[in-house]
């Protein structure tokens, strides 16, 4: 009778490995010009008079803080993550998605940098945008394609449609 420890013989599938690990910052960022808060200034202008001249207060309240938070955004420059890929699922800083949570993915150039977009199952987050930083698409896809189905291409939606039809025809800043 054999009594020999299973666990010195068998081999560990079960063990989480990590695949791809790398710090990148959280969201993209560009530099923003005098061009940039200039315009959306006269843009908070312009509509604060009219809500003004309807007596609408909370709401022009409402698009003072969201312009608030917009200019904020443009000037404060994110700070970076720690990703990781593993076996097991997708861990941005503390908080890991295991890849029955997570449906597909692509990848999306914004502002200059490559993002990877993983879609969730879930509505909420219902995407992850990660920033790539210093790995190549190739490299990424190559390990995600055997845990999550790739799509080369999604179609926009209707708000990401109107938001490239907004910044085409009325650009904020000029790009050089």
């Amino acid at each position: 009778m054999d009594t020999a420890d299973p666990q010195t013989h068998a081999t560990h599938d079960f063990d989480v490995r990590t695949l791809i690990s790398w710090n990148a910052p959280g969201r993209p960022f560009r530099k923003k010009g005098k061009q940039f808060f200039l315009s959306v200034t006269l843009i908070l202008l312009f509509f604060e008079v009219i809500l003004f001249l309807f007596s609408q207060y909370e709401l022009m309240m409402v698009l003072l803080a969201l312009t608030f938070l917009s200019v904020m955004l443009s000037i404060v420059p994110p700070h970076d993550f720690h990703y990781k890929i593993t076996t097991e699922g997708i861990k941005v800083e503390d908080y890991f998605y295991i890849w029955s949570e997570l449906y597909d993915f692509y990848f999306k150039r914004i502002d200059g940098a490559d993002i990877l977009i993983v879609r969730t199952q879930t509505f909420f987050p219902g995407e992850l945008k990660i920033s790539l930083g210093h790995l190549t698409r190739d490299h990424v896809r190559k390990v995600l394609v055997n845990y999550l189905p790739y799509r080369e291409f999604v179609k926009p939606t209707f708000m990401e449609k109107s938001a490239d039809w907004l910044t085409q025809n009325f650009p904020l800043e000029k790009t050089q």
